[in-house]
């Protein structure tokens, strides 16, 4: 299989990096959150820009600029294949490819 030829466009990323946060006191949540999303924008200059389709939330909740981050050069072709094989959308759910109009 040549290489770009996958739905998994990040092949080229040193590392996966995923951010978890927990505390046990619902009053700190405010702080947590707050140096979590801080972290996140600190180390926003060393990455790829792309993130991986499992790591994000639905469309209505992380936009469709990140689910399209996610595929990466691939979402046009993408795209293309579920306009082909799914043009009504049945599958949208999750991290939803819309079929080109």
């Amino acid at each position: 299989m040549q290489r770009g030829n996958t739905a998994y466009a990040h092949r080229n990323a040193l590392y996966n990096l995923i951010l978890v946060a927990q505390w046990l006191d619902p009053k700190e949540s405010q702080r947590h959150v707050r140096w979590t999303r801080d972290l996140w924008e600190a180390l926003q200059p060393y990455s790829t820009g792309g993130f991986y389709v499992n790591d994000i939330g639905r469309e209505e909740d992380d936009g469709a600029d990140r689910v399209r981050a996610a595929y990466g050069h691939s979402y046009e072709r993408l795209a293309a294949l579920k306009k082909q094989y799914d043009p009504d959308n049945l599958f949208r759910h999750n991290q939803n490819i819309k079929p080109t109009a």
